[in-house]
């Protein structure tokens, strides 16, 4: 794609020479559920667009390209009035609005902090920067006095070794896609992997998953009355505390609602129907548009008992998620995007860039009218404060987004003369969308019946996926080119957390598998371990013909010799064993 942008004269000129003298009314009492979400920007997705019923009334003919009014903006400019009749929109951008949309001044390097970059010396230091000592001695006090009130002379108190362990097995049921299967099956013996039954017993993760608690249960009932999220809030608060002193996100920032699936007891459960969970927790979440670098959480406990609906929740969301950011972009959907939260954003030097809906009553009537309009056409409208546009990918169908960021009526020299505004509006929007995916792929989290381990099991994921954004980008050429380097580093991190517990345990494992293992550890030195694990090295195939070159790292357990994939369905070439 041409990196060229058409003026806004010439982008007029294109956009409004429509071939219809007709207008179409458009109702300002439309009602659109507020819990719908955003699925306006795909272009080819029939199924995401707004569709205009057509009506003949009478119409307002816009200015055509031989129009001399199109070259004399500033005198022959349309000015349209918001549905509301407060806002005046005009159809030729504002010679006084701010920097070009490439702008954004940032005050902060992108990327790993200082603080960040010298403590991480391997992977697992990345990780524990996320569970802090502070938050594991929260975990470890709380769970020790539940335990003996639990299982009384039968628990052995926790120590910090046990708390890894836990976690790297939690992570390690992860890597090995076990979110679905049973607990039991993992310990099976014949179905199972050894290092599960060579870290602890069965019986031990058991205890530790019913015991484990984040807060003082006699006290809770008081603290929740005020607060809902009481049986983790010091956890919540200490862990959210951290993320934004390990990272700084880039210019573009995605501000969006989680949802955490959950169907059992929960004062704060919400249904949210397009979500593929349905039912869960929902947590608003602000992350870097490019890495999705989780940098600011918060869970949404909706109101208190006999308190009153919250109005623009979502607005509030938006400005707490970026309170400590300046200069950034933020990109939002259009369950918040706003006028007011665009203003709002400017004056803590911020931009705003959104789908919109259509009943929004700060737009303006006429941007909304669809009835003969051509195919791939574009209608801006601006103020001193913001710039909204009105794409047609479809006949009868239309994308509206709103930009605080852009100032002009630039199109793409694609060939559906993309505005710039959704370009820049599709290539940010992904933040948290993508957070989601990465997290459910590898998710620890099993099966529970109690809210407050869901969100533990989040705090988890998330921390091993921004520890996983810490590391590649601090050591970048670590398993530089695979495909599969996030399911290296979290099987990589699971082991470095369990290890110690295996080294240091009191009774050998039952199991002649999970023994080997063990015995494994405890023989292997310091260096032959940093061999072990480097990357292993790559020759050409020995089958191949020399002037193909192909380079594989897969060698003959009998032989040696370095043979490709291509050559190892069956057997090796070389010595003709299976």
């Amino acid at each position: 794609m041409s990196s060229r942008r058409i003026t806004a004269d010439e982008a007029l000129s294109q956009i409004l020479n429509w071939d219809s003298d007709v207008e179409e009314e458009v109702s300002e009492t439309e009602d659109l559920s507020e819990s719908e979400d955003n699925v306006i920007v795909d272009a080819n997705d029939q199924s995401s667009y707004d569709e205009e019923d057509s009506e003949d009334e009478s119409a307002i003919v816009p200015p055509t390209d031989e129009d001399p009014g199109m070259r004399q903006s500033s005198s022959r400019e349309v000015t349209w009035t918001s549905k509301d009749g407060n806002i005046k929109w005009s159809t030729s951008p504002h010679q006084s609005r701010g920097r070009p949309s490439s702008a954004n001044v940032i005050k902060m390097t992108p990327g790993p902090t200082r603080f960040a970059i010298a403590r991480i010396d391997e992977i697992h230091s990345a990780f524990q920067l996320f569970i802090s000592p502070p938050i594991e001695r929260i975990i470890l006090e709380m769970t020790n006095l539940e335990g003996r009130r639990v299982f009384q002379e039968k628990w052995k108190p926790l120590d910090r070794t046990d708390l890894n362990a836990y976690i790297g097995v939690l992570l390690l049921a992860g890597v090995y896609r076990s979110k679905g299967e049973a607990t039991a099956s993992l310990w099976n013996e014949e179905t199972g992997r050894p290092i599960f039954r060579a870290t602890m017993s069965l019986e031990t993760f058991h205890m530790i998953s019913r015991v484990i608690r984040f807060d003082n249960r006699d006290t809770r009932a008081g603290r929740r009355e005020r607060d809902k999220l009481a049986a983790i809030r010091d956890v919540w608060d200490k862990w959210v505390e951290i993320l934004p002193l390990l990272y700084n996100p880039g210019p573009y920032v995605s501000v969006d609602e989680r949802l955490v699936p959950f169907r059992g007891r929960c004062p704060f459960r919400q249904y949210v129907p397009n979500k593929p969970a349905k039912y869960g927790i929902k947590i608003w979440a602000a992350c870097d548009a490019r890495s999705s670098y989780a940098w600011n959480m918060r869970v949404n406990t909706g109101k208190l008992a006999g308190g009153n609906a919250e109005k623009n929740q979502g607005m509030r969301a938006v400005l707490e998620m970026s309170e400590e950011l300046q200069g950034h972009n933020i990109t939002c959907d259009d369950l918040v995007t706003s006028y007011r939260l665009g203003e709002e954003l400017q004056k803590r030097k911020l931009t705003m860039l959104g789908a919109v809906r259509r009943n929004k009553p700060e737009l303006p009537s006429e941007i909304l009218r669809m009835r003969g309009r051509p195919q791939h056409s574009s209608v801006f409208a601006f103020t001193k404060k913001a710039t909204v546009v009105s794409y047609c990918p479809k006949k009868n169908k239309n994308v509206l987004v709103m930009s605080t960021m852009h100032a002009d009526a630039s199109l793409s020299t694609r060939e559906d003369l993309m505005p710039q505004m959704i370009l820049d509006y599709n290539s940010t929007k992904g933040g948290v969308d993508n957070l989601d995916k990465v997290t459910a792929t590898y998710s620890c989290q099993r099966r529970t019946a109690r809210w407050p381990l869901v969100i533990f099991y989040n705090i988890v994921d998330v921390s091993a996926y921004n520890a996983y954004v810490l590391w590649t980008e601090i050591n970048q050429q670590w398993n530089a080119g695979k495909l599969h380097r996030r399911r290296l580093f979290l099987e990589e991190l699971g082991k470095a957390l369990v290890t110690p517990k295996m080294q240091t345990r009191a009774r050998p494992a039952r199991s002649p598998a999970a023994a080997a293992v063990i015995e494994k550890l405890k023989l292997r030195s310091p260096n032959q371990h940093q061999v072990e694990t480097g990357e292993k090295k790559r020759k050409r195939c020995q089958v191949c013909a020399s002037r193909d070159d192909s380079k594989t790292s897969t060698t003959c357990v009998k032989c040696m010799n370095y043979i490709c994939r291509k050559h190892t369905v069956t057997f090796c070439p070389s010595c003709g064993e299976l």
